[in-house]
């Protein structure tokens, strides 16, 4: 029997016949199992990590109002996300697979919703190429796996962005409403939502057939008008929050260069967490296809060949995308810098969306669906070396602080900033306590805990009463142990200043076990 040739014209006629012939909710079956593979068979496999840990060991507590408290005083985010946690805490208890489920099933609907914005957007095709761009995009994939706001924040951007497409062609109350209510629990999730909501209303209200000077609005055009009025309403209402919370630890973005955070952007699109981990080259060979793309879209649209509803999908996603990241840059410029890459994880979904309509448009053919392919195969090679090889993960503290386990009892730990919280929740029962600049212990161990760059001398004893008793290096987080042969009486400014880390002297946090009593240094 003759096999089909499918690189003629007959052939991909055929594939495409076979195509239409398949149930329309099959391909987002197969994409939304794949997605709920790649996200939940390697859940636990990294360790959480300093704000991951920060959660369960200071913020999260047995009461809610107590846990809201310390949400308000230590946290820079809205509420959505700690609510969510802290009921899964009173069922599941905070083990590492019970504090990332959340993001991970946030993850996997955020393919299902991406599969109905192509479908508003385009046809089957669209949906099958922006729910797999979802799927396998290594970003998504990463913060899919975090116990973070960030994916449930991605989620209810995506949806807000489907009812909103809705609502431009529709105009229906309930399209308004279904907007209205995303746009205000993406809101409760992550400030940087108002990047993306503030100009979708604008957009609604653009759409709006205003009365005359005197008139009064009709019925038609009250809905829209109501609807963004509540989302302004809840926008306005987490206004003394914000304030209240006063950006507590966000101090590292603007000692990161703001030059450098803005080539990172596109580093987290095409490369996930890791771009700056897997250098320019990769980043560069990642960009060819969405290169690709581009300039498809160019050629197409210069031959006139993009029909005119895909002209305008792809204006209206790639607008919103670009306004959103385009907005907290111009605040960052104005010195209200809290530019970091990660927060513009939702403006992503957009950008992915134009691209689909490009990739799956019918005159792109079949050069865009090979680089559809290419593009997913890059970004699932990507997810597959994050979990084959520990150094494109998150550090490994769980490790750490099993190596740490079996030291003294009478002992002072010294960390990099942010590193206590992953240390007091793996050494629970060792129920470490921070150590202030103004307090002293006597004790007879020290274990310092930092990684690359290293200070000079790293491995030397930090007094002539201490010894090297050992080093643990847990691919790049390292510890470095040393003992005494009686207790020495050390002060916490003096600890401090023993990290082994450059540039972390001032930030490094001192921990000791309860057991060790604290005394004011002298």
């Amino acid at each position: 029997m003759r096999r089909p040739d499918f690189t003629s014209s007959s052939g991909v006629g055929a594939l495409s016949a076979a195509w239409r012939r398949l149930p329309s909710w099959l391909p987002l079956i197969v994409l939304l199992m794949m997605a709920a593979s790649l996200r939940l068979s390697t859940l636990s496999l990294q360790s959480l990590w300093y704000d991951e840990a920060y959660t369960p060991v200071h913020v999260l507590h047995a009461g809610l109002g107590a846990t809201l408290h310390s949400w308000l005083a230590d946290e820079n985010t809205p509420p959505l996300w700690y609510v969510l946690v802290w009921a899964v805490s009173r069922i599941a208890g905070i083990g590492v697979l019970a504090l990332r489920m959340p993001s991970a099933l946030a993850g996997i609907a955020l393919v299902g919703v991406g599969w109905l914005i192509g479908a508003e957007l385009g046809t089957r095709r669209t949906a099958l190429t922006l729910a797999a761009i979802l799927a396998f995009n290594p970003l998504f994939v990463w913060y899919s796996q975090e116990a973070r706001a960030y994916e449930l924040y991605t989620l209810f951007a995506a949806i807000s962005l489907l009812w909103f497409l809705r609502a431009r062609r529709s105009h229906s109350g309930l399209a308004l409403a279904g907007w209205s209510a995303s746009s205000i629990l993406a809101l409760l999730s992550h400030y940087f939502a108002f990047f993306l909501i503030a100009p979708e209303a604008l957009l609604l209200l653009a759409a709006v057939d205003w009365p005359r000077a005197g008139a009064r609005f009709s019925r038609a055009q009250r809905p829209t008008l109501i609807a963004v009025a509540v989302v302004a309403a809840a926008g306005a209402g987490l206004v003394p929050l914000v304030i209240a919370q006063g950006g507590h630890g966000t101090q590292w973005i603007g000692q990161w260069a703001l030059s450098n955070r803005v080539v990172q952007i596109a580093g987290y699109y095409l490369l996930g967490y890791n771009g700056s981990v897997l250098g320019h080259t990769l980043l560069g060979v990642s960009a060819l296809p969405v290169i690709g793309a581009i300039v498809l879209a160019v050629m197409v649209l210069r031959r006139g060949r993009l029909e005119i509803p895909a002209r305008r999908a792809v204006a209206v996603t790639a607008g919103l995308g670009a306004v959103a990241i385009l907005l907290p840059l111009a605040l960052a410029l104005a010195g209200a810098d809290y530019l970091a890459p990660r927060n513009l994880i939702a403006d992503y979904v957009p950008l992915s969306a134009a691209l689909a309509v490009v990739l799956s448009a019918s005159a792109a053919r079949r050069a865009g669906m090979l680089l559809t392919l290419v593009i997913c195969a890059a970004g699932l090679s990507v997810v597959i070396a994050t979990d084959l090889y520990p150094r494109l993960q998150r550090g490994d503290w769980g490790a750490l602080a099993h190596q740490l386990a079996a030291g003294s009892s009478n002992r002072a730990i010294v960390t990099v900033e942010d590193g206590a919280a992953p240390l007091e929740y793996y050494l629970t029962g060792m129920r470490l306590r921070y150590l202030s600049s103004r307090s002293a212990v006597s004790v007879t161990e020290i274990d310092l805990v930092g990684y690359d760059p290293l200070r000079s001398r790293v491995g030397a004893a930090p007094m002539p009463a201490f010894a090297a008793a050992g080093r643990v290096d847990e691919h790049g987080l390292l510890a470095f142990r040393f003992r005494a042969a009686t207790p020495q009486r050390l002060s916490g400014r003096f600890l401090r200043g023993l990290t082994v880390t450059i540039g972390a002297r001032a930030r490094s946090e001192v921990l000791v076990p309860a057991a060790v009593p604290a005394v004011p240094s002298s």
